[in-house]
């Protein structure tokens, strides 16, 4: 009744693989008491700095009513703090306190054990060329036209005191569960 072509949908292995790397990473973190959603938070905040609310939710891909409970727990639990932006006492931007350091520790940790299991067998250059055929997918999705082609320094300087690695984690694995058309994982050409 019906049909598709599974095996050839980027759009099925996409879906697919942030799945993986999502349930991977909730596996990890569930013993810590950390939810997925906690982790993105943390996440665009190490990865972009502070946001607003509004900007927050849009990254999240949630509504503001499920995102303001999220934030609740985690002012609560001081891993976060809101505070009136300069200029618009309307508006509201997040922040981590330093108490979320040793839970950003353990999400680190648990980060690059789903790396390590997910990229199990597979090359330094099989990884650079998943890097590139992403990016190509993401920009010619995007309408955007500049495709980084030149592979990263091996010693590039990372924001907050992150590390190369756990950065490019977080940039795979936000942009995984953030992106529905842009596979983590598509190592063979899709033949037309």
């Amino acid at each position: 009744m019906l049909e598709h072509d599974f095996h050839d949908s980027i759009g099925c292995w996409v879906g697919m693989t942030a799945r993986a790397f999502e349930r991977a990473l909730n596996e990890e973190l569930a013993p810590h008491g950390i939810t997925f959603q906690q982790w993105q938070v943390l996440a665009w905040l190490a990865f972009e700095g502070e946001l607003s609310q509004a900007q927050l939710a849009q990254r999240l891909r949630v509504e503001a009513p499920t995102l303001v409970g999220i934030l609740d727990r985690m002012e609560r639990d001081m891993w976060i703090e809101r505070v009136v932006a300069a200029g618009d006492r309307r508006k509201k931007l997040i922040r981590p306190m330093p108490k979320v350091k040793p839970v950003w520790e353990r999400i680190l940790a648990a980060a690059r054990s789903v790396r390590m299991r997910a990229t199990q067998g597979v090359s330094a250059v099989e990884l650079e060329q998943v890097r590139l055929i992403l990016e190509r997918l993401r920009l010619n999705l995007s309408g955007e036209d500049e495709l980084q082609t030149t592979p990263r320094p091996a010693a590039q300087p990372a924001r907050d005191d992150l590390g190369r690695e756990v950065l490019e984690l977080t940039e795979e694995i936000v942009r995984s569960s953030q992106r529905a058309a842009v596979p983590p994982m598509v190592l063979e050409p899709h033949s037309p």
